[in-house]
């Protein structure tokens, strides 16, 4: 959307932070752990064409990821067995930015002061709602995925047969904490196993399911937040534990894409507090890789760099501090990461090199790179 169209889809929908009751739309009864089918060959007649969304805000540190994951997109669009769509950079600064020409946007506004309650990730469920109740939205699936994404090949539509497409992630575990869950997900609503393991990215859901579980995601969100026992429980997974809560609650299961995923033994076992606060582990998503801990891209579709890099010379992992050789996203918070980054020593896995070549690859191509301050409104 540019910069001129885009007090038309501001947002004005109140912020409604009651509990959503039970779904009268909840009627599929399936096992919601199912292995991706070996044969993932398509037997449709025509492209099932899903929209990519990115929730960002306008910081420096959002917006470069976001250009470099724009670039590879449309890359891939267009490539053999992809399904990929349209894109939309869900901005929710509240106003526009420079880059709403480069970057296709929906410009979302912010939660009311306090209302996250110093969660920022609380700023993504409300996002959403305002984008598929607002947005001319043409496909009927969407991707949900994160600045941090690199594409590295054409992406088929994963879900099927009304039933979405997410990762298991391992630390979300509905049957551990059944006595919290249940405040959200009464056992009216099934067996606490009709929840599953997933976050809300990366997923592949129907946009009309999505119309559904997002105002759910959001009310569920808040509700979690304002309840310290969940709060405390959760921690900064609450948002995630909240759509996975939210996609039960209208009884959308998902196919988990268990049987596609690399995962280093270390994280395993990790605790969530852990991971997010350390950073030195990875979190991994169907297809998706995560250096360093994945070592080969492989059959993998998406680049996820939450961790940083760390090697000595020699090409050995530095596991806990910084290395004589590293990327780390982390690094450019307030400056975008310099062209030509240098490539890792010999001896780095396969993943990591591939990880700087494409960003060094975005780049040495994306218009006016480095000039990203914010722009200046009248």
């Amino acid at each position: 959307m540019s910069t001129n169209l885009w007090k038309e889809r501001k947002a004005n929908a109140p912020l409604k932070q009651e509990l959503p009751g039970p779904s009268k739309s909840s009627s599929i009864s399936v096992d919601p752990v199912i292995k991706m089918p070996l044969d993932r060959s398509r037997k449709y007649g025509k492209k099932r064409l899903f929209h990519t969304a990115v929730t960002s805000s306008d910081s420096v540190y959002n917006t470069w990821q976001c250009r470099i994951m724009y670039y590879w997109f449309k890359k891939f669009r267009d490539g053999p067995n992809s399904e990929m769509g349209g894109f939309t950079r869900i901005l929710h600064s509240g106003k526009p930015d420079k880059f709403m020409d480069e970057i296709p946007t929906f410009v979302a506004q912010p939660l009311p002061p306090g209302t996250d309650q110093g969660y920022i990730v609380l700023n993504r469920p409300w996002a959403f709602v305002q984008w598929v109740q607002q947005a001319n939205i043409k496909e009927d699936y969407i991707l949900m995925s994160e600045p941090d994404h690199i594409i590295v090949k054409p992406i088929p539509n994963l879900a099927k047969d009304g039933l979405g497409a997410a990762f298991p992630f391992f630390y979300i575990e509905p049957k551990k904490y059944e006595s919290t869950l249940r405040k959200y997900f009464p056992e009216e609503k099934g067996p606490i196993t009709n929840i599953d393991p997933i976050g809300n990215s990366p997923v592949i859901v129907g946009k009309d399911s999505l119309k559904k579980i997002a105002p759910t995601w959001m009310n569920v969100s808040l509700a979690m937040k304002k309840d310290p026992e969940t709060d405390k429980a959760f921690g900064w997974v609450l948002e995630m534990y909240a759509y996975a809560v939210a996609s039960a609650l209208h009884g959308v299961a998902n196919i988990l894409h268990k049987d596609f995923m690399i995962q280093s033994m270390i994280e395993r076992h990790l605790q969530p507090f852990v991971i997010f606060r350390t950073f030195t582990s990875s979190l991994l998503f169907c297809d998706i890789y995560q250096p360093p801990w994945d070592t080969e891209v492989g059959n993998k579709y998406i680049i996820h760099y939450t961790y940083g890099c760390d090697y000595d010379m020699k090409g050995k992992l530095t596991y806990g501090k910084i290395g004589e050789w590293r990327f780390d996203k982390r690094s450019y918070d307030t400056v975008v990461p310099p062209k030509n980054l240098p490539l890792p020593p010999p001896g780095v896995p396969e993943s990591v090199v591939t990880l700087v070549k494409m960003v060094n690859e975005a780049t040495a191509n994306i218009p006016n790179w480095g000039n990203v301050k914010k722009k200046k409104l009248n």
